[in-house]
């Protein structure tokens, strides 16, 4: 259940320039969050209340390097669950997701999809007629594969193997962007992602990824042992770095 009937909101988190999606069961008025961050929890309870929902669950598609999920948090303050990627086995989930094992919100069924390579164990949320694509894949891009286990060739199996297998006029909702734009489709992805879009092979992806040259991520040696406890920050955050941890300023929203 997506489309018309259901409720659907995309949330922006400007410090790491993550989004968080809504997902809502209009009939139970059951609620899940995907790839909420510690910064925006009061923002995002807010939204669930206005429009009379109950969170139930929080779904993060893989232990995230550049902010803290706000899955402990949520979960103290409404009892939502945790679901992440049983193959991570954090001891601290409450729903471990697999492949191809569905998720219930309500009447929505989300659909887990095994897609690694940005890291080991990524995954991206297929629902009907959109998908929730996490680091994978984003728009005219792909996250880095160079940490956490990250592998290219994995990378490009699972973005063209699996996420390009879905219809093309599905919806493209990434974890970041850092453009301003919102959304995109398995067909313009397929078509001009520069790359892993059209005629680019695994040898050619390979090469790129392997000569980005990107800076080491700034909040990673936090983030990561802060995810993998479902979302907490470390008392001794540094003064430039404690964005990450403070309520927002603003609440924009995609």
């Amino acid at each position: 259940m997506i489309g018309p009937a259901a409720i659907f909101r995309q949330l922006f988190e400007p410090v790491s320039s993550t989004y968080t999606y809504l997902i809502a069961c209009p009939e139970t008025r059951e609620a899940a969050l995907v790839d909420p961050v510690m910064p925006a929890w009061q923002r995002d309870l807010q939204v669930v209340n206005e429009l009379g929902l109950n969170l139930v669950m929080t779904i993060d598609t893989h232990i995230h390097a550049d902010h803290i999920t706000s899955a402990s948090m949520l979960r103290r303050e409404v009892g939502s669950r945790i679901a992440t990627p049983a193959l991570d086995a954090l001891s601290c989930t409450d729903v471990p997701m697999e492949d191809g094992v569905p998720l219930q919100v309500g009447g929505v069924r989300i659909d887990p999809m095994h897609t690694p390579g940005h890291t080991d164990n990524h995954f991206a949320l297929v629902m009907n007629d959109r998908v929730f694509t996490g680091d994978a894949l984003l728009i005219d891009g792909c996250g880095r594969t160079d940490f956490q286990n990250g592998d290219a060739r994995k990378l490009y199996e699972s973005v063209r193997g699996r996420l390009f297998g879905l219809p093309g006029e599905t919806l493209v909702y990434p974890a970041h962007d850092y453009q301003g734009r919102c959304v995109s489709s398995i067909a313009q992805e397929k078509q001009r992602n520069p790359r892993l879009g059209a005629e680019r092979t695994l040898e050619d992806f390979i090469e790129l990824m392997e000569n980005l040259n990107l800076p080491y991520p700034k909040f990673i040696d936090y983030a990561v042992p802060g995810n993998k406890a479902c979302g907490q920050c470390p008392p001794d955050l540094p003064e430039h770095l404690r964005q990450y941890c403070q309520e927002m300023a603003e609440s924009p929203q995609g």
